[in-house]
């Protein structure tokens, strides 16, 4: 392999005391058949021969510092990204640990509407249910709205199919657990029943 260091070092040596480097020299006495270590005299095609070696081992690295910087680039914005979903869904397991809860709550107030008590009781519940609603949807907590919506696997765990009208084939007629989405991101698909 060619070695510019050397190249330039035994080149230096060749030159007169008195003349200085500078670039048309330089071209000039290379053309001049300068000699070099192992050869006694390059003829201008070797020089030339050498250049362009020099040349195309050049772009060579030049292309490979292009890629790698690339592929470094591609790698921070990867990972940004993965950090950004990671403090988004942070508190995942809090919330799915509290969507049981949540459930619960559910029930009991279909229990309250549905036994039509209007004492002090129902209201007191009534707050807590919502408090509880609220907290969580200040964490980034959404409901999913499926009942009567069209079945959609991405979102749905179909629990039983059920005799419907023709309007109601391949949607959702009843849903038996809520899906949630926690910032936009499904933390819980919803199980329903679809009409068939």
């Amino acid at each position: 392999m060619f070695d510019c260091c050397t190249f330039a070092t035994n080149f230096n040596r060749t030159m007169p005391e008195k003349e200085t480097l500078d670039p048309e020299n330089i071209e000039l006495n290379i053309n001049a058949d300068a000699e070099l270590p192992g050869n006694s005299h390059l003829s201008n095609e070797g020089a030339e021969n050498a250049m362009e070696k020099i040349q195309s081992e050049l772009e060579e690295q030049k292309d490979k510092y292009l890629r790698l910087f690339a592929e470094f680039d591609n790698f921070k914005r990867r990972s940004a990204k993965e950090r950004i979903d990671l403090i988004s869904t942070a508190g995942k397991d809090v919330i799915v640990s509290l969507l049981d809860v949540l459930d619960d709550c559910d029930r009991a107030e279909k229990q309250l509407q549905e036994a039509g008590d209007t004492g002090i009781n129902r209201e007191g519940i009534q707050l807590i249910f919502n408090k509880l609603r609220n907290t969580l949807q200040s964490k980034g907590l959404k409901a999913m709205n499926s009942l009567g919506t069209e079945f959609d696997v991405e979102k749905h765990e179909a629990i039983t199919e059920v005799p419907a009208p023709d309007d109601k084939k391949g949607f959702v007629v009843d849903e038996i657990e809520k899906g949630y989405y926690l910032n936009d991101k499904i933390i819980r698909f919803a199980k329903v029943v679809v009409g068939k």
